[in-house]
């Protein structure tokens, strides 16, 4: 697709999209609507979103990815948010972002362990 904004690699049933760079407002807007797109389009049941390349995650981009990881479970599939960097994490800390609802993980294999508990967690199934 020509609107595409991001690459994003599908892994069996789970979305990778890595973000990196500084994104403004309307790169952030255009990413979320990509990304409910893309998971309605393929069906998957997860979604891993790297924030690893970011040096900056302000509040707007912070509401932004929570809105995603909420857009995406009503969609029915689980979204974790990975590769907070420490500097990134402070900040978010000090504006006050709330962010305690959201799944993360440290880096994108321990993400993907961690759909596959949410996973297990909403099927019922250990």
């Amino acid at each position: 697709m020509s609107d595409d904004v991001v690459p994003v690699m599908q892994i069996g049933d789970t979305l990778l999209v890595a973000l990196q760079g500084d994104l403004d407002d309307t790169t952030v807007i255009q990413i979320e609507e990509q990304l409910t797109r893309e998971v309605a389009r393929t069906g998957a049941t997860g979604m891993l979103v790297d924030v690893s390349r970011l040096s900056v995650v302000d509040s707007f981009i912070a509401r932004v990815l929570a809105r995603i990881v909420a857009m995406v479970r009503l969609l029915g599939a689980q979204a974790a948010i990975v590769g907070i960097q420490p500097a990134v994490a402070i900040t978010l800390v000090e504006l006050g972002v709330p962010m305690g609802h959201l799944d993360t993980a440290l880096n994108a294999e321990q993400g993907l362990a961690l759909l596959q508990r949410l996973r297990r967690n909403v099927s019922g199934t250990d």
